[in-house]
C-alpha cells in the first residue's frame, strides 16, 4: 500500500485538506509583498544634482531630468541653475547644465516627491555612481532565496515540513519588520537577505505539506490555488503602495501582519507521510484517523494500513539513488539539464519583468496592478492546456514571452501602452510557463530520483532570480539589452522543450530504465 491508496481511503481533497490549503494559502500573499515590494522601496524617482537654486526653480529642474536620456550623466554630475542665476528657459537650462556637466556633483541630489516620498535609493543616494548598489542588493536577496533553498530544504526533510514552515514564517515577521528600521543601507541589505532565506523555506515546504496531503487526482488543481493567492499578493500591494509612499512605512505594513501567523502553532498538521517516513507510525496514524473523520470516511483496519505502508518503504530503502542518477546516462541527463534550464529561464524573466516595471514607462502602480490581474488568466489558462500536452503548452508559452519581450525593444519611449502591452503579454507567457514547469517536472523525472530533480531545479530557479536584477545593470551599455536577453533566453527554452517527452495522460516513469528503456548505458552523450 502506497500513501496515495490511503487517501483514496480518507478522502484526497476532503474538508481537511480544504482547510488545509486555507493555511497554507494565506502566507502566499505576504510572500508576494516581501518578493516585489522593491519595485516601490527601490524605485529611483527623478532627480538633479543638489546646488542652492530657489524653489521656483526646482520644477524646471525636475523636467530637465525626464528629457534627458537617463543613460546620460546629467542628473549625476551637473548642478542646477543657482540662486541669484537669471530666470531660464529649459533650454537655456539644459545648455547651462550640460556646460557644467564636468564639475562634478558635490552637494548630493535632489528627487522629485511627486510620486514617492522618500525609497531606499533617496535616503540613502543610491544614484549615479551608487546606482549599481540597487541591483546588486535586489541579487543579494534573491540569493537568500538560493541558500533557504537548499538550507530549509535539508532541514525541512530532517524535521519536517510544519516546524519549517512556522520557524521560516517567524524569522520571516522579525526580520521584515527589522529591515523597516534600518540605519544604512548594508543592515537594511542583510535583512533582506534573511527574508529571502525563508521565503524559500514557506514557499517550498507549504507546497510539499499541501501535495503531501492531497490525493493525485487533485494535486494540479491545488497547486493553482496557492498561485492564485500568490497573484493576489501582487495586486495587493499594488493599492498598499499607491497608499504608503514612504518606504519605512510600507515595509513595515507588509511584515507586521505575519506575527498574526502565531496561530498555526495549533492549526497547522504535520505531514503524515513524512512521519510514516521517519518511522512516526503513532503519530502519522493519529493525524489520518483525524483526517478521515473530518472527510467523512473513518477508517476500519488501520493497523493493516500501516504496516503495509512501512513494508513498502523498507522495500523502496533497499536502493539508494542521489543527484548523480539525475546526469548518469543519456536520456536522464538530457531531460535533467533541459528542466533545470526551463526552471532557470521561467525565474529569471518573470522576475526580471516583475521588478522593473519602471522601465515601460507608463504610471508603476497602474502597471504593478495590471502585472498582477495578468496572472490570474495565464495560471488559469493552463488547467485546460496542460491536459491536452504538457509539452506544447510549455513550449507555446515560453515562445509567447520571448516574442513579446523581444518585440518592446522595437517600441518607442513615446508609445509607453505599446511596450506596457507587449511585457503584459510576455508577462502572460512566462507566468504561465512558469506554472507548467512545476507539474512538467514532477512527470519528468522519474519516482526514485524526483525529489532530486525538484530539488536542483529550484536551485537553478533561484539562480535565475539572482541574475534578474544584474542583467539591468546592461543598461549602462544598451537600454534593450535585458529585453533582448530575456527573449532569446526564453525562446532557447521553447526550442529546447522539444526534447522533452510527453507525459499528459501517460504513466509516470518509476524508475531510471523507465526513462533510458530496456538497455541503459551509464555515460556517453546523448
Amino acid at each position: 500500500m502506497n500513501f496515495d491508496e490511503i487517501l483514496a481511503q480518507i478522502g484526497g481533497f476532503g474538508k481537511f485538506q480544504k482547510i488545509l490549503y486555507v493555511w497554507i494559502c494565506l502566507p502566499q500573499i505576504l510572500l508576494a509583498f516581501h518578493m516585489l515590494v522593491s519595485v516601490f522601496t527601490g524605485a529611483v524617482p527623478p532627480h538633479l544634482c543638489r546646488s542652492e537654486w530657489s524653489s521656483s526653480h526646482a520644477a524646471l529642474s525636475f523636467n530637465l531630468s525626464l528629457v534627458a536620456d537617463p543613460g546620460a550623466d546629467l542628473a549625476c554630475s551637473a548642478p542646477g541653475p543657482g540662486r541669484d542665476s537669471p530666470q531660464l528657459n529649459a533650454s537655456e537650462a539644459l545648455a547651462l547644465i550640460t556646460s557644467q556637466a564636468s564639475a562634478g556633483c558635490q552637494g548630493g541630489w535632489e528627487f522629485s516627491k511627486e510620486i514617492f516620498h522618500s525609497t531606499v535609493a533617496t535616503e540613502w543616494d543610491l544614484v549615479c555612481d551608487n546606482a549599481n548598489l540597487n541591483n546588486i542588493g535586489a541579487s543579494i536577496y534573491m540569493f537568500g532565496l538560493l541558500i533557504g533553498a537548499v538550507v530549509f530544504g535539508a532541514l525541512a526533510d530532517k524535521y519536517g515540513r510544519r516546524p519549517i514552515i512556522l520557524v521560516g514564517l517567524a524569522i520571516q515577521t522579525t526580520f521584515g519588520v527589522g529591515a523597516a528600521f534600518a540605519p544604512n543601507f548594508y543592515i537594511y541589505v542583510i535583512l533582506r537577505f534573511v527574508v529571502g532565506t525563508t521565503i524559500s523555506a514557506v514557499i517550498m515546504n507549504a507546497f510539499v505539506l499541501g501535495t503531501e496531503w492531497t490525493g493525485s487526482k487533485h494535486r494540479m488543481l491545488a497547486g493553482v490555488i496557492t498561485d492564485y493567492f500568490f497573484g493576489f499578493g501582487y495586486i495587493i500591494l499594488a493599492g498598499l503602495a499607491y497608499l504608503i509612499r514612504d518606504w519605512r512605512k510600507l515595509q513595515l505594513a507588509i511584515s507586521a501582519p505575519g506575527f498574526l501567523f502565531i496561530f498555526y502553532i495549533w492549526v497547522l498538521p504535520k505531514s503524515a507521510r513524512w512521519l510514516m517516513a521517519n518511522d512516526k507510525n503513532e503519530e502519522a496514524m493519529d493525524l489520518i484517523r483525524k483526517a478521515a473523520l473530518m472527510n467523512g470516511k473513518p477508517l476500519q483496519d488501520d493497523e493493516e494500513i500501516s504496516q503495509g505502508y512501512k513494508d513498502k518503504l523498507k522495500l523502496e530503502d533497499k536502493k539508494k539513488h542521489t543527484v548523480i542518477d539525475l546526469v548518469r546516462t543519456p536520456k536522464m541527463r538530457r531531460h535533467s539539464l533541459i528542466i533545470f534550464y526551463l526552471w532557470f529561464v521561467n525565474v529569471m524573466v518573470y522576475y526580471g519583468l516583475s521588478l522593473n516595471i519602471s522601465d515601460f514607462g507608463m504610471n508603476i502602480y497602474l502597471t504593478q496592478l495590471i502585472f498582477g490581474l495578468v496572472e490570474m488568466p495565464a495560471r488559469t489558462i493552463t488547467l485546460f492546456t496542460l491536459n491536452r500536452s504538457r509539452k506544447i503548452s510549455q513550449m507555446a508559452f515560453l515562445a509567447v514571452g520571448g516574442v513579446a519581450c523581444l518585440l518592446t525593444i522595437f517600441i518607442p519611449d513615446e508609445l509607453s501602452i505599446i511596450r506596457t502591452i507587449l511585457a503584459m503579454i510576455g508577462k502572460f507567457g512566462i507566468t504561465a510557463s512558469l506554472s507548467i514547469v512545476y507539474i512538467y517536472s514532477a512527470e519528468v523525472f522519474p519516482t526514485v530520483i524526483r525529489q532530486n530533480g525538484i530539488g536542483m531545479g529550484s536551485m537553478c530557479a533561484r539562480a535565475g532570480g539572482v541574475l534578474a536584477p544584474v542583467i539591468y545593470l546592461l543598461r549602462t551599455f544598451s537600454k534593450s539589452a535585458p529585453m533582448v536577453l530575456f527573449g532569446l533566453f526564453t525562446l532557447l527554452g521553447a526550442g529546447l522543450t522539444l526534447l522533452l517527452p510527453e507525459t499528459a495522460n501517460k504513466h509516470l516513469p518509476d524508475t531510471i530504465e523507465d526513462v533510458e528503456g530496456a538497455n541503459p548505458r551509464s555515460g556517453g552523450t546523448s
